[in-house]
């Protein structure tokens, strides 16, 4: 495969909502570029993107995909991205790797979800960013309308670079070549409005355009990348990848208007940890040390892990010596890939801008930082803000003697998708697996199923109730016990009192006079911390109690270790019941991000499920955020019914506030759960 030198390369993340077309776009440039000899179909399983089974069956990307092809002299980096929230964690992690982020929309559906969500996250990340408007040629498309909602929603900056002819089956250049008339508006006043916009940035050339009326093409080039890095200037093209109706224009674009990776912005480098963290800038120089960044992880079940990453700085050849991070012990890279969907090509090397991967290296992680040079530790990307995984699922193995698999197996699952999380929760002992959606959860599970065999039974996880105590009291145990030769005996009087909700667990020991030696004061509180793993009225842990040890006896020969600890246990269970113990609910902080039209709905449901609304504030592109408090337990199946009430463009997130006194029914309820647990195991 022929090497490019840096400037001779482009790097562009496909991304928008699903269904917008990225799949079927990338398949046109792959064809128009002459990469591949015809352009695959969704519908038949034949893209060079979805080549994993799952995606073929369900016809939607789970992961981003890794394409490139050739354009006169130039080499095209595209990763396609999928566009379901529950998959967003892939595409948010492809914006590192590029210096552009083309934001696709759907001309028949306009502005969606994940459409706006992509143009902010690619802004934060300081990319140049590019609209294309989509499926320009399907039945009951305003391309005009479309237009106006995407300067409506994202500025004024967002200006047309062609614009859509005879009914969306062609399209008009209103930059290199503005002639020709267009199904609305006018070519060059849109020629006009670009040169305008792009001359703000030149002061002198502003002058030269303000004296003459017009510049050469050519001057154009350097203002128009500095519009692009400083979000002057968002372009907007018209395409239809069914058609090929604007695909050679698209590619037009790539090649003489898109930034190489000496022109973009600089990657988001960081050296050095919390308050001693400073910028880094690393140089898309091939002949300086390498710094290459890993965007995403593959558990590829035939080449074994693929560590996939852009270079930012120097070269990487077969048999360099790289470092991860900041481990000490380097790995020579032994072969060298470029991807193409999911065909691996060998290469010889990779420059600044190229995308490769090497596959076999345990240490490589997601986010992790590649280099050569000791002279690169601490150095690492500014962290990504990922949605919070909402949607949990208590994991069991199907068979008996897979429980060791599950955790390795996950983890490597975990290894792929920022967005994935395992938690073991040792009260409730229940492992519990977190992503963002239903489907989200299904397709790791069916992964799971199909690659490694594992078979998995799942049920909603159970809420972490707490038990605490409304009032002081005291309590009294005495444990004495007589066998043939020396007994045990023990007696213990303490007090309890309940803390501040949150405050967790206090225990006091206030004996005089040696009523219990102070070496048997341990065994007391081991007891008394025997009940908290498990309360008296639902089986739940005990928190925000105070426990004051303030009297006692014992005998010299039989006090041992085990009757204070059973004294102590006895004396705490008695004084409890005495001290009107309840059952406390954990109640989340709750955000959610929905339409300005669905206010009334989210807020009406968040007070049905004993929510309360705390505050609103106003998003952009007509969308509100709703902070408010809820109890757990009611927000089951939340995700489902938000989609249900915003169409599909409502998310949301959750984050633990505190704990509260459960509803006197739901009290009873468990209670009663309880009881019957303990009889069960009785029996």
């Amino acid at each position: 495969m022929a090497s490019y030198a840096t400037e001779n390369i482009r790097t562009i993340a496909l991304v928008g909502h699903g269904a917008c077309g990225k799949t079927t776009l990338a398949e046109a440039l792959l064809q128009k570029s002459g990469a591949i000899q015809a352009a695959g179909s969704i519908e038949r399983g034949t893209t060079v993107s979805d080549f994993d089974p799952m995606e073929k069956q369900y016809q939607h990307s789970f992961r981003s995909s890794i394409l490139h092809c050739d354009i006169n002299g130039k080499r095209v980096h595209v990763i396609d991205t999928p566009g379901f929230p529950d998959f967003i964690g892939q595409s948010i992690g492809a914006l590192d790797a590029v210096e552009t982020a083309a934001i696709v929309v759907n001309a028949q559906s306009g502005i969606e979800m994940i459409t706006s969500r992509m143009m902010d996250w690619a802004g934060s990340r300081k990319l140049c960013r590019l609209v294309i408007i989509s499926k320009i040629d399907a039945e009951n498309v305003d391309a005009q309308a479309v237009l106006a909602a995407v300067q409506a929603a994202f500025g004024k900056e967002c200006l047309p670079i062609n614009l859509p002819a005879d009914g969306g089956k062609r399209v008009v250049d209103c930059f290199f070549n503005p002639s020709g008339e267009s199904d609305f508006s006018s070519v060059a006043a849109a020629h006009g409005a670009l040169v305008d916009q792009v001359v703000e940035v030149d002061e002198e050339l502003m002058n030269v355009y303000l004296e003459k009326g017009e510049v050469e093409p050519e001057q154009l080039h350097a203002p128009f990348e500095k519009a692009l890095r400083e979000g002057h200037l968002i372009p907007v093209c018209f395409v239809s990848a069914r058609t090929g109706a604007g695909v050679a224009e698209l590619l037009e674009i790539f090649d003489k208007l898109l930034p190489n990776p000496k022109e973009g912005n600089p990657p988001l480098f960081i050296r050095g940890e919390g308050e001693a963290a400073v910028e880094f800038h690393s140089e898309p120089d091939a002949a300086k040390h390498v710094l290459a960044h890993v965007f995403k992880v593959v558990m590829d079940p035939f080449v074994g892990k693929l560590g996939v990453f852009r270079v930012h700085q120097g070269t990487v050849t077969r048999d360099t010596q790289l470092f991860v991070g900041d481990g000490r012990k380097p790995f020579k890279v032994g072969h060298l890939f470029m991807l193409q969907g999911g065909k691996n090509v060998e290469v010889d090397r990779a420059v600044p801008g190229d995308i490769a991967a090497v596959a076999k290296v345990d240490e490589i992680e997601f986010d992790c930082v590649l280099h050569d040079s000791h002279d690169e530790d601490q150095i690492h990307m500014k962290p990504l803000e990922f949605p919070t995984p909402m949607h949990g699922l208590a994991i069991e193995p199907k068979r008996r003697g897979d429980e060791g698999r599950i955790s390795d197996v996950v983890h490597r699952m975990i290894a792929e998708d920022p967005t994935l999380k395992l938690e073991h929760d040792t009260n409730l002992n229940e492992t519990v697996l977190w992503g963002l959606g239903d489907l989200h959860l299904r397709s790791v599970l069916e992964r799971m199923a199909n690659q490694f065999k594992l078979e998995i039974t799942t049920r909603p996880p159970r809420i972490p109730y707490r038990e605490t105590i409304t009032a002081a009291a005291e309590g009294h145990a005495r444990h004495k016990k007589q066998t043939g030769g020396a007994g045990q005996f023990g007696e213990v009087y303490l007090k309890i009192e309940p803390l501040p909700r949150g405050a967790g667990f206090e225990f006091v020991n206030t004996v005089k006079g040696g009523a219990i030696p102070t070496s048997l004061i341990p065994a007391v509180q081991k007891g008394v911390e025997q009940v908290l793993a498990e309360g008296p009225i639902a089986g739940f842990p005990l928190q925000d109690v105070r426990v004051n040890v303030y009297d006692g006896k014992y005998h010299p020969v039989d006090s041992k270790e085990v009757a204070f600890v059973s004294a102590g246990r006895k004396a705490f269970l008695d004084a409890i019941m005495k001290a009107r113990p309840i059952v406390l609910e954990p109640v989340v902080g709750i955000e959610i991000n929905c339409p300005a039209v669905n206010m009334g709905d989210v807020t009406g449901d968040l007070s049905s499920r004993r929510g309360q609304v705390t505050g609103t504030r106003t998003l952009q592109a007509g969308s509100l955020a709703v902070t408010g408090l809820a109890p757990l337990v009611e927000l089951d199946g939340y995700a489902a019914r938000l989609k249900s009430m915003t169409g599909g463009q409502g998310a949301w997130s959750m984050a633990l506030s505190h704990y509260e006194q459960a509803p006197p029914p739901l009290q009873q309820q468990l209670a009663t759960e309880y009881a019957k647990h303990r009889r069960h195991e009785e029996e």
